[in-house]
């Protein structure tokens, strides 16, 4: 999410950062503190934000820094009790790395939230900004003013923030599967491949943490959807992460929010990319591709496949609406653990998702109905993944035991952002 100087120009800032991107932290304060009201980039002011989950009345989204920084329900973490808790942030406690900064691994007191030895107490993970990203702190405040008013099963938990001289960090809840990129793409003893049952699980959860994102209380647009920002805990409970990007939806009679292209090449929806104009729809597209990956196994953009397989929506999408030939895009990593009219009906799911005319994909809340319809049917009997080649020999996937079990692996970029 973008925000605006009302007395200034973005662009003189931004140049500013970049020209000189080792500026002291009294200079960036001094401008932050200077120019603490905003307006958001695209003209519109904050819509209010609720949670139909929430235990507290989540007040109007604040305009100012400070004003957001207020009113969070999480706490306020001081440098040095970050880098005590993650051991001065230690190389080997980093989980993984973005283009936000490092993940590291920590450790508080699930009383009192103080730091507390490695090893003792609740794990947390710790994301450090880069102190040189300007564009960061925007996303940093963007993440503060989402994650510390919105509450929901899936949605990843904000424990606190600090914002400390040229310091900003986010604490979150430690996720300790990792991402869903890590499970559908890495290979390795430690990952093996989810199960047909896990992956409709994950595409559930991560469904209806957007639907919720969508909902008439809440009016937020995600805006990038991706595996590497979904998050698994213990059980394979899916939960978004990263609101960097995250927009207020359109309010009264405007149909889009009208802002700078940004996002991550192979996700966004084909309007957007060509208008800047944002809808709940445009996450929907995206929820598509994610869906696509998960059915196939492969990633949204993939050079290393053969010519004419790069983008993965464009390849498979002539297989997605054929009963017989959909089983070409589908995971052989998954063979003889769905049902034909079951497989089919996921990937029907992931063609309209990836409708080209965006008023013809299906709500969130239809998507996460249509998933729940899949899943309730899931046991149902599992037949051949080929209907011409009779049944096959069932593989070992993480989710056919109770005992699967894989490390914590946070994201790492997947694929290039865009920026206009």
């Amino acid at each position: 999410m973008g925000f605006l100087p009302v007395s200034s120009n973005l662009d003189l800032w931004y140049n500013f950062f970049n020209f000189f991107p080792k500026a002291p932290g009294k200079w960036r304060k001094l401008w932050l503190g200077a120019n603490s009201k905003y307006v958001s980039t695209d003209g519109n002011d904050f819509s209010s934000t609720s949670s139909k989950v929430s235990s507290v009345s989540v007040p109007q989204t604040p305009r100012s820094e400070g004003e957001i920084l207020q009113s969070t329900n999480v706490k306020s973490f001081s440098f040095s009790e970050l880098k005590m808790s993650t051991r001065n942030f230690r190389p080997d406690s980093v989980l993984g790395e973005g283009g936000f900064g490092s993940v590291f691994k920590g450790w508080i007191d699930q009383h009192t939230f103080a730091a507390s030895k490695p090893g003792t107490g609740m794990i947390i993970a710790v994301k450090r900004l880069n102190q040189e990203s300007f564009q960061g702190h925007r996303e940093w405040l963007a993440e503060v003013n989402y994650l510390g008013q919105l509450y929901h099963p899936h949605l990843v938990k904000l424990i606190g923030y600090c914002l400390e001289d040229e310091h900003r960090l986010l604490v979150y809840e430690f996720m300790p599967r990792g991402s869903l990129e890590n499970h559908l793409f890495r290979r390795g003893s430690y990952f093996q491949p989810l199960s047909w049952s896990l992956r409709l699980k994950v595409a559930l959860g991560a469904a209806k943490g957007l639907a919720f994102l969508h909902s008439a209380e809440t009016k937020v647009i995600y805006r990038d959807f991706k595996t590497s920002n979904i998050l698994l805990d213990s059980n394979y409970n899916a939960k978004l992460s990263d609101f960097g990007l995250a927009k207020d939806g359109p309010t009264g009679d405007k149909s889009h929010v009208s802002t700078r292209v940004m996002g991550t090449y192979g996700y966004a929806a084909p309007e957007y990319l060509a208008t800047g104009h944002l809808t709940t729809r445009s996450d929907v597209y995206s929820f598509g591709v994610v869906l696509l990956e998960m059915l196939s196994g492969r990633r949204a953009v993939d050079k290393n496949r053969p010519a004419g397989e790069h983008n993965l929506v464009e390849w498979a999408k002539p297989y997605l609406a054929n009963k017989r030939k959909m089983f070409r895009i589908l995971d052989n990593r998954l063979e003889g653990q769905y049902t034909m009219e079951g497989a089919y009906k996921a990937a029907t799911l992931a063609l309209r998702c990836l409708s080209m005319e965006a008023k013809f994909r299906p709500t969130m809340d239809e998507v996460v109905t249509a998933l729940e319809q899949l899943q309730e049917a899931k046991d149902n009997g599992v037949i051949q993944s080929n209907p011409s080649t009779g049944p096959r020999v069932r593989r070992r996937s993480t989710g056919d035991t109770p005992h699967g079990r894989s490390p914590a692996a946070y994201p790492r970029p997947s694929a290039s952002p865009l920026y206009a």
